[in-house]
């Protein structure tokens, strides 16, 4: 695969995760129709295997290079979702995962990642982790699996529109939250071939809304010090996911961090699920009832539901 990810990528790469990623449920709620007058369809990633979509990405990335002969350890720098979904994904395929963690990171997550097979190596920030990684891999003992820049990643995330379209069909709209984009990514390249006149929407929290400036000036504009409970989504776009989202996106949709909670509380008690902030940026547009939504058919990726007990305390406790 070249860094170009086309949807016969995306399509081979649902051969590969076949039988190994779970087939998610589509969850309907007619309290979220009425707010929209039209109909919200939620793809639960939440229910995917480790909990979240990441490990459709990093089964695919790790099958990728198993296949092509590149079979060794893999390795690379997450606290949370992607160290997690890229230990069992090299679990499941009989090689070795080494996951960077820097701190501070929940213990929960640590724990996650060693009991899927992982090797945890501890940083004490970011940059000491990335310094750590590029040790790693320059004494050749791994090969890199990038979080979202990478387009095998990106192709396995696209599978997600696939298994989507094929449960919904029409939908008018479809938001996902960003960070890193490699979801985003794969979704658009995904949803636009199969439906070409679908509006794909970015959410991103305002504590870390750099995607809409991204956008517009078509350069990855950094974001050196992001300030948001959803963990997931502060990093900033990459090379290979800005053009792909710059070509395809219909726009970028900011939520504050009390729609957060509220999100995340409506889920719990309306809809009777967990999810972690980063899906429920994703949720919160639909909530305030946007107008570009009124008489739609709306989709919505649910990412994940690995939340920590305090966070989701939090958000059950907030507006009260």
């Amino acid at each position: 695969m070249d860094d170009h990810v086309t949807f016969s990528d995306i399509t081979q790469a649902a051969g590969l995760v076949r039988g190994i990623a779970h087939i998610t449920p589509v969850l309907t709620s007619g309290q979220l129709d009425d707010m929209i007058r039209g109909q919200v369809c939620l793809k639960c990633e939440n229910f995917q295997r480790t909990g979240a979509f990441k490990f459709r990405g990093a089964y695919h990335a790790v099958s990728r290079l198993t296949t092509s002969g590149a079979a060794g350890p893999v390795a690379t720098i997450s606290s949370g979702n992607h160290g997690q979904a890229l230990a069992l994904a090299a679990s499941l395929l009989g090689v070795s995962a080494e996951v960077v963690m820097p701190r501070p990171f929940s213990r929960a997550k640590y724990h996650a990642v060693l009991a899927y097979g992982g090797h945890v190596i501890e940083s004490a920030d970011r940059r000491a982790g990335e310094e750590a990684l590029q040790e790693l891999l320059a004494r050749g003992r791994a090969i890199h699996v990038h979080a979202f820049n990478d387009p095998r990643v990106i192709a396995g995330q696209g599978t997600i529109m696939l298994e989507f379209h094929g449960q919904v069909a029409d939908l008018d709209m479809l938001l996902a939250p960003v960070g890193g984009g490699g979801l985003l990514s794969g979704l658009c390249v995904a949803g636009h071939h199969l439906s070409p006149t679908l509006k794909i929407f970015a959410c991103e929290p305002s504590g870390a809304s750099d995607v809409a400036e991204s956008i517009r000036l078509n350069r990855i504009i950094p974001m050196p010090a992001p300030d948001t409970v959803a963990d997931g989504l502060r990093t900033s776009l990459g090379t290979r996911t800005l053009p792909i989202l710059y070509a395809h996106l219909e726009g970028v949709l900011t939520v504050a961090e009390d729609e957060i909670f509220a999100a995340m509380r409506f889920a719990h008690e309306r809809l009777k699920i967990v999810i972690e902030p980063s899906s429920a940026v994703a949720l919160a547009p639909i909530l305030r009832k946007e107008p570009a939504f009124a008489g739609k058919r709306v989709g919505i990726v649910l990412t994940g539901g690995n939340v920590d007990d305090n966070v989701f305390v939090r958000a059950l406790e907030s507006g009260r």
